[in-house]
């Protein structure tokens, strides 16, 4: 086994315990199964179990914890663990973006909003909090992260969404590609961490295309704003290729769905005709912006346009995105399985999927053990090995 996923003779803090929400059972189960391979095959621990009675248990056959928030008619919840978890290092995993459960109010049956999601979420910490030796919330999609600064006379949902899960105990708060994480300067004093999945997108594109040539004259990294700047600058100089930017043109005197409506897409950047341009972004909404970004590129005369997001929200549906690609706007899109997706959207010719469960389960796996994630948030020596290897 890789060094990443295995630790010499190193105690854990508790014995590891998962509860995997309703929302995203199938993507925990699948975590479990990375996380009960790593420990079968951690032969130096295994060696010390049965002389040292600190890691007698150490490997199971699932650390999953049976858990359920049934529901009232009336629509009031309860949380319920129906094992013990006294003395666990416990991690609660939710998708708050699920929206393919329901529930019956007074005969009705309603879609569970992110708010459900995470009223229920608390209703599980609750429950385990006066037992558990340590208690970690696992929120790939960071609820409320698109409510995180104030520009007006506004709520600040997501600083207060933190501020009220350690209020309430919660030790660890790990997220994926998080909005904004400076919204972490809410919870100075707590551990937050926002991890990146743009080595999975790199390993998943480069093992659905053979034909792609990495480097500056082939290849470029575009960010469709201002606030993806960051990512597609570590990606481009990781691979040694130019980065463009798109800034949004709003009209600022009227709101349409929450936002000002974009008035027109400006570039920043060098030429992309004749090149592979890389979309790379935290999340597709609608997937307005991004078509329009993706057409502008076309009309650049980029060679091909392939979009990379953490997460595929899809909020208004596929068909823009059928059309755009029979229309060749773009070539594929890559988004990570951190969301529920459609089944219908993995069967789409234009769709690419980054696995993300073995990644987290090496996060949870790391700090179970109590050491250092430094060199697992970090992608950069996975991606240049992945590069070199393609090259190869």
């Amino acid at each position: 086994m890789a060094k990443d996923y295995t630790f010499k003779n190193t105690i854990p803090i508790a014995p590891l315990k998962i509860v995997a929400m309703e929302n995203c059972r199938d993507f925990g189960k699948t975590v479990d199964d990375y996380i009960v391979s790593f420990r079968k095959n951690d032969e130096e621990i295994l060696k010390a179990r049965e002389s040292n009675v600190k890691f007698r248990g150490y490997d199971r056959d699932s650390y999953l914890v049976d858990a359920s928030c049934p529901r009232f008619g009336s629509g009031e919840a309860k949380g319920m663990i129906n094992e013990s978890v006294r003395g666990s290092d416990l991690w609660i995993i939710s998708d708050v973006t699920n929206y393919s459960l329901t529930y019956k109010m007074y005969g009705m049956e309603h879609h569970m909003s992110p708010d459900d999601h995470y009223q229920d979420l608390k209703r599980i910490i609750s429950t385990a909090m006066t037992s558990a030796r340590r208690v970690n919330v696992v929120m790939p999609f960071l609820y409320e992260s698109r409510q995180h600064k104030r520009t007006k006379r506004e709520s600040l949902d997501c600083a207060m969404a933190l501020q009220e899960l350690v209020a309430m105990g919660v030790t660890n708060i790990i997220t994926f590609d998080a909005h904004d994480p400076r919204v972490q300067n809410a919870i100075p004093q707590h551990d937050f961490d926002s991890f990146s999945a743009v080595y999975q997108f790199m390993k998943t594109l480069l093992n659905a295309d053979k034909s792609l040539k990495l480097d500056k004259e082939n290849l470029m990294i575009i960010s469709p704003d201002e606030g993806a700047m960051g990512r597609a600058v570590y990606l481009a100089n990781l691979l040694g290729v130019d980065m463009g930017m798109f800034y949004k043109r709003r009209d600022y005197t009227r709101i349409v769905n929450g936002k000002n409506p974009i008035v027109a897409h400006e570039f920043l950047g060098s030429d992309v005709e004749g090149k592979t341009v890389v979309i790379i972004d935290d999340m597709i909404a609608s997937g307005d912006s991004m078509l329009d970004t993706a057409r502008e590129l076309k009309e650049r005369k980029a060679k091909n346009v392939i979009v990379c997001c953490t997460f595929g929200l899809f909020t208004a549906g596929f068909d823009a995105f059928d059309k755009a690609y029979e229309e060749g706007t773009f070539d594929y899109v890559i988004t990570t399985n951190l969301n529920y997706r459609k089944p219908e959207l993995l069967e789409k010719p234009w769709y690419l999927e980054a696995d993300m469960t073995k990644y987290l389960a090496t996060i949870i796996n790391t700090l179970n053990h109590d050491v250092s994630i430094g060199d697992i948030m970090s992608a950069t020596d996975k991606i240049q090995a992945l590069v070199k290897k393609y090259n190869a």
